[in-house]
């Protein structure tokens, strides 16, 4: 591919055969060839068209406001120019098409990314400006004297929907306008009105400190003074009642291979109900003074999801692997994060190590924890773990200082209630458990 200085046009060399895929992956692509084969009345001559363009029979394909040109060759070896002409847009739509544009950020940052969403073309065609081709729209020339869509205008379009695959600024410069004199465009209306947003902020804070410095701005002094007189932030969002409701994906298409609705679903409900946990804590009083809480790791969230939904067994397999436990050992630990979160997690895992003082601390408050004749007797058996000789429940000391009840099925230690600060009461629970 090559441009031009000035990029009034462009020119792409040929493209390989098109063997075994289709001509359009992108929905604009998809958009493109709906407006010619809506137009041309000979579903023959396109079906000879899209077979040369797939052969790889067109060749380099010049692109420039209003017009598409390429030289496709027949079988017979000889060769024919093509000609496709879509109206440019008039400046009084270029200009609705711009304001539209830096109205919204998403839209210039999809356009960076070269992608074409859906609510751009829907926002244009709202501002009253037509980006893709309608039925019609698409109007052919061709050297043969055809006077429709023949097999070579026909073999060009197809063609150039894969270049609209691989640059949706390939359209913008049939409408008139090349990628840098868009670009260029785009950021002078966004500088000029972010300058004049800025000026509107400013002119209160002007007014109210006296002169500016000579240097195009407020001194500081001058404008921390002013503060009191600024407007009041906005209200903070309300709190809806509860978390949306994620959309249905039980459709009657048939999900790719490997793709599990249910699962998807619940992922969805589960992402709504955290955003809606994370707004109530950011609007509750004293958020700001409360500690970030740690980010979770992968292992962590995969037990968090496993306990937060029914899931297939599909899912829970995949869910134990991003955990990295057998599935045995994962209801084990969905049900310690059930009664503690990450922190209980830690305490089956065997994370929590006591240092020395912490030691020494909690033999003196598993002393103090029961009258002499009520005392079990209790084994150390690891950093931070007591088990009662003779019944198969244990204690464990949490980060925090809290203890953990702990009994033992089927050769595994399961958290056996929620953790508290007295020692005996938490394991009066395991033991009445146990007994049963």
């Amino acid at each position: 591919m090559s441009r031009d200085a000035g990029e009034e046009e462009r020119t792409f060399t040929a493209l390989p055969p098109a063997q075994g895929r289709g001509f359009a992956e992108t929905w604009w692509g998809r958009a493109w060839l709906k407006a010619l084969e809506d137009t041309a009345l000979d579903g023959q001559q396109l079906k000879r068209g899209r077979k040369q363009a797939r052969d790889g029979a067109v060749g380099a394909v010049s692109v420039r406001p209003g017009r598409i040109t390429a030289v496709v060759r027949d079988r017979d070896g000889t060769a024919q120019r093509g000609d496709v002409l879509l109206q440019e847009l008039t400046e009084e739509e270029w200009d609705r098409f711009l304001d539209m544009a830096v109205d919204r950020a998403g839209h210039i940052a999809a356009l960076l990314d070269r992608d074409v969403p859906p609510h751009l073309v829907e926002d244009a065609a709202a501002a009253g400006v037509e980006l893709l081709p309608g039925i019609g729209d698409l109007e052919p020339e061709c050297a043969c004297g055809a006077w429709d869509h023949c097999p070579h205008t026909a073999a060009l379009c197809y063609q150039v929907a894969r270049l609209l695959d691989q640059d949706p600024f390939v359209l913008f410069l049939m409408r008139g306008r090349g990628e840098r004199r868009l670009l260029d465009e785009l950021q002078a209306r966004s500088t000029a009105r972010a300058g004049s947003a800025d000026r509107d902020a400013r002119e209160p804070v002007a007014d109210a400190c006296g002169p500016e410095d000579g240097r195009g701005g407020v001194r500081a002094d001058e404008a921390f003074a002013a503060g009191g007189i600024l407007p009041p932030l906005p209200a903070p969002p309300v709190l809806p009642p509860s978390p949306g409701e994620p959309p249905s994906l039980d459709t009657e298409t048939r999900p790719a291979p490997g793709v599990d609705p249910a699962a998807l679903e619940t992922l969805a409900a589960d992402a709504a109900a955290r955003a809606y946990r994370m707004l109530a804590d950011a609007l509750a009083p004293g958020h700001e003074d409360r500690p970030v809480e740690a980010p979770l790791t992968v292992e962590q969230d995969a037990v968090r999801l496993a306990a937060s939904g029914r899931w297939t067994p599909a899912a829970l397999g995949r869910l134990a692997a991003g955990a990295g436990r057998r599935l045995a050992d994962l209801d084990v630990a969905t049900r310690a994060w059930r009664l503690g979160g990450a922190e209980a997690l830690a305490v089956l895992d065997g994370d929590v190590t006591p240092g020395a003082e912490e030691r020494t601390r909690a033999e003196a408050v598993l002393a103090a924890a029961w009258e002499d004749d009520e005392r079990p007797a209790l084994r150390a058996d690891g950093p931070g773990r007591w088990t009662v000789t003779g019944a198969d429940v244990q204690l464990r000391l949490g980060r925090d200082g809290r203890w953990w009840p702990y009994r033992e099925e089927s050769g595994r230690w399961t958290p056996a209630g929620p953790p508290g600060p007295d020692p005996a009461a938490a394991l009066a629970g395991a033991l009445a458990a146990d007994d049963v």
